[in-house]
């Protein structure tokens, strides 16, 4: 077992050390010969990167004055370009994209390994919609770099905004000025990593010189400060974020006052026009009333700056209900519920908060809602999807009720779903809560534990795990006969800030022990055994996945542990560790005493059998240290375990920088899976 004070493996941190980087190479060549190096390997490969580069895909569309906008990569454009085209064209089958931007041209003439990390457009002013401000990361890192760009000239500003290397953001205010968070020199971030310092950057100025809007303190987690455009409702903010669940929201007066909204610190605030929304996390004592965790709460601004505080309650959750999300139209809000992790849309109007249903969503399927214009139009891009039904792409308008969605684009389909079924299963878990969980399975499934089976989940930072299409998945395991199964474990948010709180810190062994509870349902029900159940997972999940392994090796034939976090004595100490101790607690406190516990790097016991683990990360993630997996690797082989260990060499937190890169990391994942549980 790996000590506190004394970690044999502390080399492995040193993320492009020399001998680091040896021994990641040692273990990549291994694995590469153990698990992608054979026909099957090859055969999942190719079929998962043609998922990817398909052009039969839908392109996300954003869109920014008569132009819609959308980034793509392909097998010809590797890192992919921007392009933009207009809404007749996209209604064809064949737009005519305008190309602004070619990252593997620019990697040609930079001789860099630029990631797209986005663009903002600047939409007022003499210059509207001519300028952007591109985002680029190395290699797929979190830290990136802001660059002006010229949408007429198709080429970047050589004067103009330039951020440097780093963790940060910069957006428009107008089309001289931005507001930016970044790193400025000593003490400007953060003990995560991040901007701790907002400024109100100039064109011309040296950033260094920048005006200072707002300093919050060293332990903070980060500051940002933002423009909101609206015609007529012009205003600018600060949010000073002091953990993950916890911030204040300033508005910005016309000479820098600075004016605190007087709301929970742990609720999320959202203004549009006159309409405020706070969304409650924590339980709100107002008065004589009590408004509940995971409500929804609707006001004036104007008003409630004047000190008004009757407000509308225009979302209440139950046992069962939960709001997945909003988003905002010129004059309408539309909600996302999840009710049992089953999608339901309603439109409200701010005007008096009365509420509608939006017909039209899959029973066992997921939706997204996306405004199409919040300043100007009623809207919405309207996505479908499911585990076996492609993404549909619809345009509807909320604000008439007898509106018909007008369905724009529909994904073909990547694998035969014809004899696969989904169902929604419920289990009880260690302390009697109910948990609910999704299974893809054929339809012919024969209820004798033969059967190949691959259980995923997440369980942590109120994220729901809901159903959605996956070609790779499709064609790696369902189509090959693999029964697909996602747990909608506490720590996520399915049924809203309850269930997400419910495993926080001390209470974390909630979220494993209820996904144990569906790995011994899938046995109960003989849909599978130990030997035939494989589990994946990352990041968060890749600690669900540690814990998995070190806690109930017996439930699993073979684990893939992906970009995640295994050493939570030492987690808060590397990259941004430190934004995460809100979640699972501070190990420099007494909090360690219960952290130990789900720390797979300290639970490792080498006297105890564990399942054949597949360990995946890469060397460029700068959110989740890729020591986390190199050394909980390093100390399970000294011990001889069935280790198999691989690094990408860029990627960032998703742990691939190309559709190529993703398909290799997928294929291996899904072929060590099959090597393990069947073969």
């Amino acid at each position: 077992m790996a000590t506190t004070d004394d970690d044999p493996y502390l080399w492995l941190e040193d993320v492009e050390g020399d001998d680091a980087l040896s021994w990641v190479r040692e273990r990549n060549a291994q694995a590469e010969r153990a698990v992608a190096s054979d026909e099957p390997f090859s055969q999942l490969s190719k079929e998962i990167l043609e998922v990817l580069d398909s052009d039969d895909r839908i392109p996300e569309l954003a869109k920014a004055g008569e132009w819609y906008y959308n980034f793509w990569r392909d097998a010809e454009h590797v890192r992919g370009i921007w392009r933009r085209t207009t809404l007749e064209s996209y209604r064809t089958d064949n737009p005519d994209w305008d190309v602004l931007l070619d990252i593997d041209a620019l990697n040609d003439l930079e001789d860099t390994n630029w990631v797209w990390h986005g663009a903002r457009i600047l939409r007022t002013g003499p210059r509207a919609y001519e300028r952007a401000l591109v985002s680029l990361s190395r290699g797929g890192s979190d830290a990136d770099v802001t660059r002006e760009f010229d949408l007429v000239t198709r080429a970047f500003v050589g004067d103009g905004f330039h951020r440097p290397e780093a963790k940060g953001d910069v957006g428009w205010i107008d089309a001289d000025t931005t507001y930016v968070s970044t790193d400025t020199g000593p003490g400007s971030m953060s003990k995560s990593g991040h901007p701790r310092i907002a400024r109100r950057w100039r064109r011309g100025e040296p950033l260094a010189d920048a005006e200072i809007v707002y300093e919050g303190a060293a332990d903070d987690l980060m500051v940002v400060a933002y423009h909101d455009r609206t015609p007529g409702f012009e205003r600018d903010w600060v949010v000073r974020a002091m953990t993950f669940y916890s911030a204040e929201d300033y508005l910005v007066g016309s000479d820098g006052s600075l004016t605190k909204i007087d709301i929970p610190d742990s609720a999320e605030l959202s203004v549009k026009r006159d309409g405020m929304l706070v969304e409650l996390r924590d339980d709100w004592v107002l008065g004589d009333r009590t408004y509940l965790a995971g409500s929804l709460l609707g006001i004036g601004f104007e008003s409630f700056l004047a000190g008004a505080r009757e407000f509308t309650l225009v979302f209440e959750p139950t046992p069962s209900t939960s709001l997945a999300g909003y988003a905002w139209t010129a004059r309408r809000l539309v909600l996302t519920l999840l009710e049992d992790v089953r999608y339901r849309v309603e439109v409200v109007d701010p005007a008096d908060w009365s509420r509608r249903d939006v017909p039209g969503v899959p029973e066992l399927g997921s939706v997204q809602v996306r405004p199409v214009d919040s300043d100007e139009s009623d809207q919405v891009w309207l996505t479908t999807t499911g585990f076996l039904q492609p993404p549909t792409l619809s345009l509807t308008g909320v604000a008439d009720s007898d509106a018909e969605p007008e369905r724009l684009k529909t994904s073909p389909a990547f694998f035969d779903a014809s004899r696969s079924l989904v169902e929604q299963h419920f289990v009880a878990s260690a302390d009697g809560t109910r948990i609910p969980y999704f299974v893809v399975r054929p339809r012919d499934l024969a209820l004798d534990g033969s059967a190949p089976t691959l259980v995923t989940g997440y369980g942590g930072f109120e994220i729901s795990r809901t159903p959605e299409y996956s070609g790779a998945i499709g064609r790696a395991w369902i189509e090959r006969g693999g029964v697909y199964v996602v747990a909608n474990i506490r720590g996520g948010g399915e049924y809203g800030p309850a269930w997400h709180q419910a495993a926080l810190r001390e209470n974390r062994h909630r979220a494993y022990e209820d996904f144990a509870a569906v790995a011994r349902d899938l046995v109960d029900r003989g849909i599978t055994s130990p030997e035939h159940l494989g589990a994946m997972g990352g990041s968060n999940g890749g600690l669900l996945m540690g814990n998995m392994l070190t806690g109930y090796p017996d439930l699993f034939g073979a684990i893939v542990i992906r970009v995640p976090l295994l050493d939570m004595r030492r987690y808060h100490r590397m990259l941004a560790g430190a934004l995460w101790v809100a979640e699972y607690g501070d190990p420099d406190t007494a909090d360690w005493e219960f952290l130990q516990s789900f720390s797979p790097y300290h639970r490792f016991d080498p006297d105890r059998t564990y399942p054949p683990v597949l360990l995946t990360t890469s060397t460029r993630d700068d959110r989740v240290h890729p020591g986390h997996a190199r050394k909980l690797a390093a100390l399970m082989l000294e011990h001889g375990k069935d280790v198999t260990y691989w690094e990408n060499i860029e990627g960032g937190h998703g742990g691939a920088a190309t559709n190529a890169q993703v398909a290799q990391m997928t294929a291996m994942a899904y072929r060590f899976l099959w090597q393990r549980l069947v073969d």
